[in-house]
């Protein structure tokens, strides 16, 4: 398994870019401040208790509204190192992509996931595993070359590396 979490951070369906991180904080220059005020509108406990590692799960077309490569920057920021949806906007999808933080699909089977699931992932398989209820969930493989970007850190350290 590429990740493992015992806590997740449970999201519903259409969380939009203003909500993961609101307008009024993107003058803010300094990632690590920035993502003080992730999820701050839909969540108030996010920000200041997510821990490295630990996993977000949300419902359908999570990140859309506004093309942003905030939204996914300050989620990877606190740590977050993949996040688990029924789908996401196609921007959020790429922008989350060319930053470096792994994004999987698995439909309506996120539905099986609750609060307190410990959750795996195996990003080259596409397979999300719930720990706690024993069960595994095939999700949308990514191609290999988004993988390659995702390990590499994103999009420009991908290049850079290509030379």
């Amino acid at each position: 398994m590429d990740f493992e979490s015992k806590k997740i951070w449970r999201y519903g369906d259409d969380v939009d870019t203003d909500v993961i991180i609101p307008a009024r904080y993107l003058a803010i220059a300094d990632w690590n401040e920035l993502a003080e005020h992730a999820m701050e509108d839909i969540d108030t406990t996010f920000a200041p208790n997510v821990k490295a590692g630990e996993i977000m799960v949300a419902g359908k077309n999570f990140g859309c509204g506004s093309s942003r490569e905030h939204a996914p920057g300050v989620i990877k920021a606190k740590g977050v190192p993949v996040i688990i949806a029924h789908s996401f906007a196609r921007i959020f999808f790429r922008n989350a992509i060319n930053i470096g933080l792994p994004v999987v699909e698995i439909g309506e089977q996120v539905d099986r996931i609750d609060a307190g699931d410990a959750i795996g992932v195996d990003l080259s398989k596409g397979i999300v595993y719930n720990l706690t209820k024993n069960e595994q969930y095939q999700g949308t493989e990514l191609p290999q070359f988004i993988q390659d970007i995702a390990a590499a850190g994103g999009l420009v350290n991908f290049a850079k590396n290509r030379k």
